[in-house]
Parts: structure tokens; sequence; C-alpha cells
């Protein structure tokens, strides 16, 4: 079996992929390389003949308030058809062009904004209805962004496109293996050869659920390569080995440049995707029709009772 994990972003040399293979002894874990073409790369993990696992740090869903108004009967069906929408991922400059039909927004900075006049623009009450239950923070980590929104650090509206419009939509439209979690069942369910089973993975609530702390920034080699430690005992009780280069990485703190970071959270959400595998952690989705057939859920969250009014 192979697990992957690929950091995304909208810039390439951003995204990042850590690959680990299942051994009689566990699992051995190589060191993050560019992801290039996705498409190719998940065809390669295909080629080496059994289950394929990957986990993505980019949103896999929509809203249950957007979706009540689909006519599809589940999110991968939706997703499927946007290869026919390419104006569905147009970024609106104002509030004017928003419709359900482009529903990212704002494509700059605009005086007096908000997310309140976002929702609404789509139809929506309020601002919370622009999120999913898993974006809604957790005890373990802060509020995820919202699925639409493109503005700012916190937001994962433009990786959405990228994957979405240009690898995804596609690809499952022309009849890729890929197989959706949880739209399509438990994850242990998916893992069967000759097809790869996605699923939505967050670095950021990962890292807790194996047990890793940041003294600092992310975003900088010194509290990356103070967690080397605790990178390795994390390893150790998941039973990943990781090879030379990724060793020589962990203590390097992931490298000096701006993707450094990048190469961090890509082992990190691999970590907490072999932790669901090997059952560590649950494959726990709640038992809600919106969440299981639209909003999507992340790997490894603990599944509270689904949010009601929603």
């Amino acid at each position: 079996m192979i697990a992957a994990h690929a950091d995304w972003s909208t810039d390439p040399r951003k995204r990042w992929v850590t690959v680990a293979r299942r051994n009689a002894a566990g699992w051995t874990a190589t060191a993050a390389r560019p992801v290039g073409d996705p498409a190719a790369l998940v065809a390669g993990f295909l080629g080496e003949g059994g289950p394929v696992a990957l986990g993505l740090d980019l949103p896999l869903g929509l809203p249950r308030g957007f979706a009540r108004g689909c006519a599809e009967p589940d999110f991968p069906a939706f997703l499927r058809g946007l290869a026919t929408r390419p104006g569905f991922f147009d970024v609106n400059p104002t509030l004017a062009t928003i419709s359900r039909d482009a529903p990212f927004y704002p494509a700059r900075g605009i005086k007096g904004m908000t997310r309140l006049s976002h929702a609404q623009a789509l139809g929506l009450a309020d601002a919370a209805g622009l999120s999913r239950a898993c974006d809604r923070a957790t005890a373990e980590r802060p509020a995820g962004a919202p699925l639409f929104w493109t503005l700012g650090a916190n937001q994962s509206g433009k990786a959405a496109i990228a994957a979405w419009r240009d690898w995804l939509a596609p690809g499952l439209c022309a009849g890729a293996p890929y197989r959706l979690w949880p739209f399509e069942g438990g994850l242990h369910a998916l893992l069967a050869p000759g097809q790869a089973a996605l699923a939505e993975v967050y670095p950021a609530e990962a890292m807790r659920h194996i047990g890793v702390r940041l003294a600092g920034s992310k975003r900088a080699q010194a509290p990356r390569c103070a967690a080397g430690d605790a990178l390795h005992a994390a390893m150790a009780r998941l039973r990943v080995a990781p090879d030379a280069a990724l060793t020589a990485a962990i203590a390097d703190g992931f490298g000096t440049d701006a993707a450094g970071e990048d190469r961090f959270d890509s082992l990190l959400g691999l970590l907490g995707l072999i932790g669901v595998i090997d059952g560590v952690r649950p494959d726990s989705i709640p038992d809600d029709p919106w969440i299981r057939r639209w909003e999507g859920w992340v790997l490894g969250q603990a599944a509270p009772r689904p949010p009601q009014g929603l």
C-alpha cells in the first residue's frame, strides 16, 4: 500500500508530497518532493499495483446551504460536472457579479467587504452559511476558512480552485479511478488495488493528533528543527521509518527556503493519514447525511454532534 500527503497551494512550487510505502515492519517514508502533475503522480502510484491513500490539504465538499440548491445527488457528481463549467471558478471582483454559477470572492481587497455580504449575495442567511461543519473550530484546532473566500492568509478558496479546476474535475469527468472519502464510503472500504482514495487532511490538526507541538511559527526553520525529536517519536509510534533523505530533512528543519513549511506540513499530513489507516485514530464521520453526501469531513477529526439548524 502507498500512503501520501500533498500540501497544496496555488503556486506549484509550494506543492509538496511525502510518500510512505507499507512493508512487513510497518512503513518506510521518503523525503518530500514536488507534486508536479497530480494526475501523473497518482497514476504512478497506481502503477505499483497496490491500494493508494492520498491526503490533500484542500477542501473537498460544499457547505450545506449552498448544496441545497444543487441538482446533483452528491459532491462527487457535482465536482465531476464542473469540468464543463469553467466559469464557476472565476473569482468575483465585486458582490454584484456573485452567483451560484460563480461563487468565489473577492478578487482583491475592497473597503467594507465582509463575509456576511458574500454569504447574502449567495442567498445564505449569514456568514456561518459559508462554512461546512468540519470548518468550524474544534478543541484541537481553530476554525478553517470558508470554501469560497479567496482573500488573505486564512483562505482556502484559491487552493480549491487550483485543484478542482485543473485536476480533480477533469480527471473525474474522464473516468480517473479516484474515490472521494467520505462521500463514497469509509477509508478502509475505499482502499483497493487500482483506485486512489482521496481524503481531506489538515496538517494543523494532524500535528495535534500525533502529539507534535511547535514553539513558534512553522514558517521559521528553528521551530521546525526543534520539533524533530517529537516527529521521530511520532513516527516510531506509528511504525514509520524515515529514509536517509527524510531523516536529514527533519534534522535541517526542512530547509531554509519558503517551501520548508510545505515540506513540514506534508509529513504531518502523511502521519495523520497513516494513523487513521492503521487504526490509531478512528475513521470517524458524523451520522449526518449532509456531511456524508455534500460537506465532507476532515480525516481523523473526532466526530462531534453535527451542528443543528444549518
